[in-house]
């Protein structure tokens, strides 16, 4: 089958093979969604239709509360067999694998997550490894990795993006997703905002690195965001049908990574400086805010880079002298300062990847040069930074560093190491590259 060239509703990619004239076949795993009022009620004919027959309900003590137990009524009453874990440790890194794998029955056919982010990233990894497939009953619509085919979690203290799988099933039912906190509902709705600087990154890669690009995946989640946006309000109303259109535009997004068989449809330098965030937090002791909102918080960031880039004169030779001048060894210094316990993993992944390499970098400037027009009109296509804010401001969403725990201090190592994170070019790498990147993040941090 034809890919679709304009986007189409979501059922039309479940289970689907596409051909594409972007060069690549595109398949996402995902067989069925069911959002909608009282929806939790298919999962005994959802699993029984797909054959299964002994289910592993993966719950934490708070998803366990507020939809575990209704899947165990509803399980029973089908006469369906399952065993539930309430996991114990809830640092969603090695040790919850372990714990996942040392309760797990034997005889276990399918996994169901019960809750969103972590846990859906814990199950994923672990349906993966075992080969088991899972479904996700979703608690709330915080992001959109619910049908991603990749999961992030904590290893070494670094958080690492692992090859996984898509699951066999999405579960959203709204009277379960419209009693989520808010802080929840607008962290979806940060994660959507995203999209706009991701895409850009995406774009950006395609003209600096020749990176291969499908401009129908693009349009697919672009479509996302203008669906989602457009009663965005709503939300703060807990309607529920816009909460369901909250919740599969999480799930198209989602779909539209595990398409193209990567992250880089919807996750760009905003999601990173959200994952930098993340690990600071853990590292120091501390809750970080939900990573939606995080997102949106750094969107707005981009955003205002972007708008500083674009007022500046760029001086391509300065550029390629800062190139030459590369030092790898105070580079890894700073790391180790910046990134604590997790800077082994960036190290071996930058010796890996060799992004910063001068003669790689000094190829990118002199690409950047060639298309710069065509670069500043890329830049010019995006949101302002103030509709952003205004946006998230009428969702009682942050907007602000300040507003989610992090300081100035925090926010400048951010700025210039974030990148790091993901071998991935990105806004914040090309600002780097014109050796821009450290007065423009003191001009943004300077007006915050």
């Amino acid at each position: 089958m034809n890919m679709p060239t304009s986007p189409m509703k979501l059922g039309t990619y479940l289970d689907q093979h596409f051909v594409c004239d972007c060069g690549r076949e595109h398949y996402a795993a995902l067989k069925s969604v069911r959002i909608g009022e009282n929806a939790l009620e298919a999962l005994p004919d959802l699993a029984s239709e797909m054959g299964f027959q002994s289910l592993y309900l993966i719950c934490d003590p708070i998803t366990y509360e507020i939809a575990g137990k209704k899947c165990e009524t509803l399980l029973s009453n089908a006469k369906l067999k399952y065993k539930t874990v309430r996991l114990a440790h809830t640092g969603f890194d090695e040790a919850t694998v372990g714990e996942l794998l040392i309760e797990m029955p034997t005889d276990c056919d399918l996994a169901v997550a019960v809750g969103t982010g972590a846990i859906n990233d814990m199950a994923r990894f672990f349906s993966f490894k075992t080969g088991c497939p899972f479904f996700t009953v979703a608690t709330a619509a915080p992001m959109d990795g619910f049908a991603s085919s990749i999961a992030a979690i904590q290893v070494n203290h670094l958080k690492t993006t692992f090859e996984a799988q898509t699951p066999s099933a999405i579960i959203g039912d709204t009277e379960i997703l419209k009693n989520a906190p808010y802080r929840m509902i607008a962290a979806g709705l940060g994660d959507l905002l995203g999209k706009f600087t991701c895409l850009c990154d995406w774009k950006l890669s395609r003209i600096i690195n020749g990176e291969h690009y499908c401009p129908h995946i693009a349009e697919l989640v672009e479509s996302c965001v203008e669906n989602v946006l457009a009663d965005a309000n709503k939300s703060k109303d807990r309607d529920p049908e816009t909460l369901g259109k909250i919740m599969e535009g999480l799930v198209l997004a989602g779909v539209a990574m595990s398409l193209y068989g990567n992250s880089r449809p919807a996750s760009g330098c905003e999601h990173h400086m959200s994952h930098y965030w993340e690990m600071l937090f853990e590292q120091a002791g501390k809750r970080p805010a939900p990573h939606g909102a995080q997102v949106g918080v750094g969107t707005v960031l981009i955003l205002k880079l972007v708008e500083k880039l674009r007022e500046t004169s760029v001086d391509f030779a300065a550029a390629r002298a800062a190139a030459a001048g590369y030092d790898p060894a105070a580079w890894e210094s700073a790391v180790c300062k910046a990134y604590g316990s997790a800077a082994e993993g960036v190290i071996a992944l930058e010796h890996e990847a060799q992004k910063n390499e001068p003669s790689a970098r000094l190829r990118r400037i002199d690409a950047m040069e060639k298309h710069w027009e065509e670069i500043l009109e890329l830049l010019a296509g995006l949101p302002s930074s103030q509709e952003i804010v205004a946006l998230l401001r009428s969702l009682d969403s942050p907007c602000l560093p300040s507003e989610i725990g992090v300081d100035n201090a925090l926010l400048k190592q951010t700025f210039l190491y974030c990148k790091e994170v993901r071998a991935r070019y990105t806004i914040l790498q090309m600002a780097w590259d014109l050796g821009l990147l450290d007065t423009l993040s003191d001009r943004v941090i300077g007006e915050l």
